[in-house]
């Protein structure tokens, strides 16, 4: 009996072992098995592919520290605080939406904006001088090649479902013919130039004749929209989206100046693979 308990002991101490073993080593930081098997999972692709992308992350990282290149909390809260307010939230409403919308919690939600800023720091730093910014040509070219991307529903017609209690809303949602006095709606056309580029995302990812998540309303209670029709998709022109083409070329612009930088520096730096992964 003991030994048998043993025997699996020492297998399953094994297996962590082998999970927590270090595959790759970058200027002596370590890539575990562990983060590539996660790496494949969450970007869904092979085991070299997943090692390449955290070759890369751990470059920035190394390039991040070396550089000096910092982000307080105060720039955190700010990035947020904007956000929630192009959603008519404030930053607790904002916490309560994500994590409602897919489980993130505050803590974890500080994390990814903290990258993203640090990220966009180092990318400044080392491709800002290198990026020209795009010219009419350029806009008028990609807007031909990429039209079918800016084309958007012109407006969404819905019915907004209120309450001050989620149960009480959720619980409408669920079964519509629920009497639920405590449940307000109002239909409304929501024209899509004219609500924020959140919200215009989530209704456009909505099935028609469904509800979306339960939201915070800006005003201490809660709601949701049921998305009874969507009008046709309309294509503005070029002018319409001249900043948004523009950003777009500057970040596709920006990030080959980058991948060439990482590229030579990886030739150049002290990576070794221990282990290959499958």
């Amino acid at each position: 009996m003991y030994k048998i308990f043993f025997i699996m002991a020492f297998v399953v101490s094994l297996n962590a072992q082998m999970i927590d073993a270090v595959a790759i080593v970058v200027k002596g930081k370590a890539i575990t098995l562990y983060d590539i098997k996660k790496e494949m999972k969450v970007s869904k692709v092979d085991a070299k592919r997943a090692a390449d992308a955290l070759i890369r992350k751990k470059l920035e990282e190394i390039e991040t520290d070396e550089r000096k290149i910092t982000v307080n909390s105060s720039e955190v809260y700010d990035d947020l605080k904007k956000t929630a307010s192009r959603n008519n939230l404030n930053v607790s409403e904002f916490y309560k939406a994500v994590r409602d919308a897919n489980g993130m919690s505050s803590k974890d939600l500080k994390i990814k904006v903290r990258e993203r800023l640090l990220s966009q720091k180092l990318y400044s730093a080392i491709a800002y001088s290198h990026v020209s910014e795009p010219s009419k040509e350029e806009i008028a070219e990609y807007y031909e090649l990429h039209k079918e991307n800016f084309a958007h529903p012109s407006s969404f017609s819905v019915i907004i479902y209120q309450a001050q209690s989620q149960k009480a809303l959720e619980e409408k949602i669920a079964n519509p013919m629920f009497n639920a006095p405590s449940v307000s709606t109002s239909e409304q056309v929501l024209p899509y130039e004219r609500i924020s580029p959140e919200l215009a995302s989530l209704l456009e990812k909505t099935p028609q004749y469904s509800y979306t998540t339960v939201l915070p309303d800006g005003k201490g209670g809660h709601m949701s929209f049921y998305i009874q029709s969507i009008e046709s998709a309309e294509e503005g022109g070029v002018g319409s989206v001249t900043n948004q083409i523009k950003s777009m070329i500057t970040a596709e612009k920006r990030e080959q100046v980058l991948g060439d930088y990482f590229a030579r520096l990886r030739l150049n730096a002290d990576i070794k693979t221990l282990r290959e992964v499958e």
